[in-house]
């Protein structure tokens, strides 16, 4: 990703990992390449990743200046998507797919006795086409439907009604086993044959209602007439034509050239996005954002943005599907609130798309700005607790001993988000005897506290204690009936797993409302793991000190180096105690490794 532009990256930093469709823009702001995406992230981004082995993709990608894309609900969506603005555009580096041949379609041919078949050439002088479709499969399924149903020709004779008379033809196989009707034996009249292809023309376009209705009126004479292998048998055809029918389309059919709008606000930040509907496929997309400073109503704003993105899809639509109804009902415009259906589904799609903009934006604000990442999490933090202020300082306690031996404890300061590791601070607990956390707490915050006012330093704008409801009133007894300061404290509690659960705030305590899942979570997490990770690396190394200081000074012609070299090779005091003279001795020479080893053996030096 070394030679592509910042544009580019911040792009690729804030696509989702979504199904859709994207489109590589050229600098004079063309579509050159559209493509569809499982994980709209991945796809893109491997564009710009390595160098390609095909020379059409790399000069492409050297030609890319802007990427746009379209979030949809799955993968067969975003199929149909792409094709459709293949077909729109045609851009100049989708060769294999701008003629439509990508995906099979369903061709009824121009011949006197029309054939249907799939095919992927779309060739206007063989026939009409229906399609095309996602998925290879879902033709063969329409096409074994239909000729379940209609039993119409498959052979590739050149039958017209002058060769049928003069019987040029015979029937095949599948006359005899009721798949075709015999045409070509002149068993079946022309306008007969006629019909049947405009009952599949129909199946195929999805009006499929008057077919099933006369399938059912057959099947209840055959009932009526107690032919219930032959009323079993339509009843089969009707369960096939519910359960296959395919959609060739996005949205329901009865979508027709619509205009779908989404919103979403935030703060003063407004996102409307449009997708233009035309025969029932999306064809084309885009996003804007307000800036509603003045706040007007929300009505007011989605009119604005109404307005703004016809004009700039250049659509006149008079059919629109919105969220809410705007305040202005523009001339033969009509506007529709969906509640259920496909209608409803394009909407939320829609809805999806505008807060779609909106992350995007945040990811491109926190990628390029840290510290106003930082700021909004601490505002949020500010008003989720009720805060006066915002707690761009702040202070987080942990204490650390074993069975009251060694304590020692922690503070760390975050800065506007971050650590400031040259505030941290260490104390070793001086009056406290024993494994009291609460006293070690009231000692370790007194003594900070009272180094700040003598230093007539900053004070934290928010004190966090790695603990609950003990350790904050430990701090708050320090902190305001002992010191008289009015610094607000919280407190974070693990769960069983030791994993932050909670974020407590208060006198007496309350639980706030944050998921885990909030990127303001993650960082109070990062807060207490923070304060944890130094009072325990601070506890270990003075142990270490201590068990060394314990053992080795009290030997008496053992000097500094001596005990450096012994503690590199033996790691540890108890291996040293149990390593044999000589073994000591290949470190430090036989004079020294002796005194050492009578001072841990001293039964045997006897």
């Amino acid at each position: 990703m070394g030679n592509i532009s910042q544009h580019i990256r911040d792009i690729l930093q804030s696509l989702p990992e979504k199904p859709g469709v994207y489109q590589h823009l050229n600098k004079e702001g063309e579509i050159i390449y559209v493509g569809k995406a499982k994980n709209l992230k991945r796809r893109v981004s491997s564009y710009f990743m390595k160098e390609h082995d095909s020379f059409k993709t790399n000069v492409l990608v050297k030609n890319i200046a802007d990427i746009h894309y379209i979030v949809v609900e799955s993968e067969q969506d975003a199929f149909l998507l792409e094709n459709n603005l293949i077909k729109q555009y045609q851009p100049k580096y989708n060769i294999l797919l701008k003629d439509g041949k990508s995906y099979p379609s369903i061709c009824i041919t121009k011949e006197e006795y029309p054939r249907v078949f799939k095919t992927r050439n779309r060739d206007k002088k063989t026939g009409e086409f229906y399609g095309p479709y996602s998925y290879s499969n879902t033709v063969d399924l329409i096409l074994e439907l239909i000729h379940k149903i209609y039993p119409i020709r498959t052979c590739r004779y050149p039958l017209t009604k002058e060769n049928i008379q003069k019987s040029k033809y015979k029937v095949c196989l599948k006359y005899h086993l009721e798949l075709c009707n015999g045409v070509c034996e002149n068993k079946v009249s022309r306008e007969e044959y006629k019909e049947l292809i405009e009952q599949i023309r129909q199946l195929i376009k999805g009006n499929a209602t008057e077919i099933v209705k006369e399938l059912k009126t057959e099947m209840n004479e055959y009932a009526e007439k107690l032919e219930f292998e032959k009323a079993e048998i339509v009843k089969r055809k009707i369960e096939a034509i519910e359960q296959f029918q395919s959609k060739t389309i996005i949205i329901g059919s009865h979508v027709q050239d619509t205009d779908v709008f989404g919103y979403f606000e935030k703060e003063e930040n407004v996102f409307i996005a449009m997708l233009q509907i035309h025969t029932g496929t999306i064809i084309k997309g885009d996003t804007i954002e307000l800036k509603n400073i003045l706040n007007e109503e929300k009505q007011t704003v989605l009119a604005r943005g109404i307005t703004i993105l016809r004009e700039k899809l250049e659509s006149n639509n008079s059919e629109l599907i919105v969220p809410f109804e705007p305040d202005f009902i523009g001339e033969n415009l009509h506007y529709t609130i969906p509640q259920r259906g496909d209608s409803a589904k394009i909407l939320m799609l829609a809805n999806k798309n505008a807060e779609q903009c909106y992350l995007d934006k945040l990811r491109h604000s926190d990628k390029l700005n840290p510290d106003e990442r930082n700021l909004r999490l601490l505002k949020r933090l500010q008003q989720t607790i009720g805060l006066q202020k915002t707690p761009v300082f702040i202070d987080s306690f942990d204490n650390s001993n074993i069975q009251g031996t060694n304590a020692v404890a922690g503070c760390i300061v975050f800065k506007m988000g971050k650590p400031s590791k040259q505030d941290y601070r260490k104390f070793n607990i001086k009056t406290v005897v024993g494994a009291d956390d609460y006293a070690s707490m009231r000692e370790v915050v007194e003594r900070r506290y009272t180094n700040l006012l003598e230093e007539n330093s900053q004070l934290p704008d928010l004190i966090v204690a790695d603990g609950g409801i003990g350790q904050m009133e430990a701090i708050r007894s320090v902190v305001e009936d002992k010191l008289q300061l009015d610094i607000p404290i919280v407190g974070l509690v693990k769960n069983g797993k030791h994993r932050t659960a909670n974020l407590l705030y208060g006198f007496p305590p309350k639980t706030a409302d944050i998921s885990p899942t909030d990127e303001l979570f993650y960082l109070l997490t990062r807060i207490q793991d923070e304060v944890h990770r130094f009072a325990i690396s601070f506890h270990r190394k003075k142990r270490s000190k201590s068990q060394t200081k314990s053992e080795l000074d009290k030997i008496k012609g053992i000097g500094k180096e001596t005990k450096k070299q012994i503690l590199q090779h033996f790691k540890s005091i108890s291996r040293l105690k149990e390593a044999k003279m000589e073994d000591i001795a290949k470190v430090i020479g036989n004079n020294r490794a002796s005194i050492i080893y009578n001072h841990f053996h001293p039964d045997l030096s006897l």
